[in-house]
């Protein structure tokens, strides 16, 4: 039997290797954030915790279809918020959102389905109103119902490097689309990535992978 006194001169080593098996899956492994608005819904829903694959992006870019978690590319939020208060309960939760206890609020990160990446052709629209990758139209039954693909026309050629985004709410969205004037178009660096949407954690009743858009994996490279 574990003596009291021992118990409580290891308590401080649990204490802090937890926290650094924390930190390390935070930073290398998994990020969980939790969802403030609209704009992917039906795919998440206002308020769901989701987990997001960090470990994945570090050896290969990010795919069409893919849902992707990204900083702010270029003040698409505004400016970033000012921290107000000094709180003790404040600054417990930022330290425990620091070490990945709890799910990232996300006031500076974004959440967006990725349509076209490196050297892709994107446009909105062929004639019976669907995104057209390469050439190829796109199906895509994750679009909130309801709405068209793209109430705006474009036609972007994706740099290599970047990746164009837009939300599954295709109504209440500000994606790509609505940043043609920013430093990169509209376009999102790799290097603001974070990582992979990959499953909801939370609420329980939620629980799910979340799904890909296939017909966009499956299109050809540009030549």
């Amino acid at each position: 039997m574990l003596k009291k006194g021992s118990f409580l001169r290891e308590l401080p080593i649990i204490i802090v290797s937890a926290l650094v098996v924390s930190i390390v899956i935070k930073t290398f492994l998994l990020h969980f954030f939790y969802i403030p608005s609209g704009s992917m819904e039906n795919t998440l829903l206002v308020g769901d915790r989701i987990a997001v694959n960090k470990f994945g992006a570090l050896f290969s870019d990010i795919k069409r279809g893919e849902v992707a978690v990204f900083n702010d590319p270029d003040k698409w939020l505004g400016d970033a918020p000012v921290e107000e208060g000094s709180s003790i309960s404040s600054k417990v939760k930022s330290g425990l959102i620091t070490v990945g206890v709890l799910p990232d609020p996300a006031k500076q990160f974004l959440i967006k389905r990725v349509i076209g990446v490196g050297g892709d052709n994107v446009i909105c629209c062929d004639a019976s109103g669907k995104i057209q990758v390469n050439g190829e139209s796109i199906n895509e039954p994750y679009i909130y119902p309801g709405d068209k693909p793209s109430e705006i026309k474009f036609n972007v050629d994706v740099p290599k490097g970047f990746i164009f985004v837009m939300g599954d709410h295709r109504g209440a969205s500000s994606d790509s689309r609505f940043h043609p004037d920013s430093a990169n178009n509209g376009m999102v660096p790799l290097s603001k990535v974070v990582g992979r949407a990959t499953f909801i954690v939370w609420p329980l009743s939620n629980l799910a992978f979340i799904p890909k858009g296939e017909e966009l994996a499956k299109v050809p490279v540009k030549d």
